[in-house]
């Protein structure tokens, strides 16, 4: 890969990254804990437009999670679990590009199974997998359906591939 390449690959996930982090922070009463919308995986559409996203995300998710932690908001086994399910999500959903309805599907899914069952085991041992599960999906499918296909029409329509997003 060219260094112009590189620099652009790194600038477009270190800019998505900050994203993440501004938009899990811009929405923190939602975006942490048993019940939750993070409204930041609406981004996980962008890996239909540039493979540098699924670093972005997991960076991004990864960093949000981190400072959770040290602010209290949330436990270090989030960093783990949450981030993981992120970056396989980004990953999956890059795959299925092309697709745009699948685009979110690995995000809604992964996080879903990922995050409910930990948030089972972590926060409400009381309340049964599946319906932690259910939860997590529900708040993903808001967000990755809900807000991130209107999101991934819209940067369609614009044409970010002039500003060198390219799959």
């Amino acid at each position: 890969m060219p260094r112009e390449n590189r620099t652009r690959f790194v600038a477009q996930a270190a800019v998505i990254a900050g994203l993440y982090v501004a938009i899990t922070f811009a929405f923190q009463p939602i975006s942490f804990g048993p019940v939750q919308l993070r409204v930041s995986e609406a981004l996980c559409v962008l890996v239909a437009f540039s493979f540098s996203a699924v670093p972005g995300l997991f960076v991004g998710c990864l960093l949000a999670n981190l400072v959770a932690v040290a602010l209290g908001i949330s436990i270090p086994i989030d960093v783990i679990v949450g981030s993981l399910s992120t970056l396989a999500a980004a990953a999956l959903g890059y795959a299925l590009r092309k697709r745009f309805w699948l685009l979110p599907l690995p995000a809604v899914c992964i996080n879903a199974v990922a995050v409910g069952t930990m948030l089972h085991y972590v926060y409400m041992p009381e309340i049964s997998v599946l319906w932690n599960i259910l939860y997590v999906g529900a708040g993903q499918v808001l967000a990755c359906y809900g807000l991130g296909l209107p999101l991934y029409f819209g940067l369609r329509r614009v044409g970010l591939a002039r500003w060198g997003f390219t799959a």
